[in-house]
């Protein structure tokens, strides 16, 4: 299973984004961008890439006391970024330190676990919302979020996703992602 453990926006959050997103559509040669379809907008706290279905149950207990251990924290969608000229994001903005240690722990329990992850990275709180496989002029884009402030939330759960890849090689068509389990954040 291609794994992978997220915050998931509240709905109003992910309307509030839809709406900036559909502006950006508009923009010259937006239609050279691969967009990411809305109902995976996440953020990635731990990319866990395939996992053995035998390592699951052990994860899923340090998954759940990583989330136990951690309080509900407030976020809110703001403003854009590339990376380079290939990805587009929304950027989050609140208790970032409360994100990043969420982060931090659910990297932590899939390794304990046995999951083999990569290289350990600083964390970086982003949601991708376009691609591109040739180098784009991204910053247009990324000028026309410098405005976006999405209203506050609190993130209150972990998610443990499972994406599935499309394998029709259908043009256009997007990973799928279920939820295999979610935990409440606090004691």
């Amino acid at each position: 299973m291609r794994l992978f453990a997220a915050v998931a926006p509240p709905e109003e959050a992910l309307r509030e984004l839809g709406v900036a997103v559909d502006r950006l559509h508009r923009l010259p040669d937006a239609d050279a961008l691969r967009w990411t379809g809305r109902p995976g907008w996440h953020f990635t706290l731990a990319f866990m890439g395939e996992v053995d279905e035998e390592l699951l149950p052990e994860l899923r207990e340090r998954l759940g006391r990583a989330a136990h251990r951690s309080e509900p924290f407030p976020l809110r969608l703001h403003e854009g970024g590339r990376f380079g000229r290939r990805a587009l994001w929304i950027g989050a903005a609140g208790d970032l330190d409360a994100m990043r240690m969420l982060a931090e722990r659910a990297d932590a329990a899939a390794r304990r676990a046995g999951v083999a992850m990569d290289e350990h990275r600083a964390y970086h709180a982003h949601l991708t919302i376009a691609r591109t496989r040739e180098n784009s002029d991204l910053r247009p884009y990324v000028d026309a979020l410098a405005g976006f402030e999405g209203r506050p939330w609190t993130v209150s759960r972990l998610v443990l996703f499972r994406s599935n890849l499309p394998g029709g090689g259908v043009r256009g068509e997007r990973p799928r992602y279920e939820t295999v389990e979610d935990w409440p954040l606090g004691g």
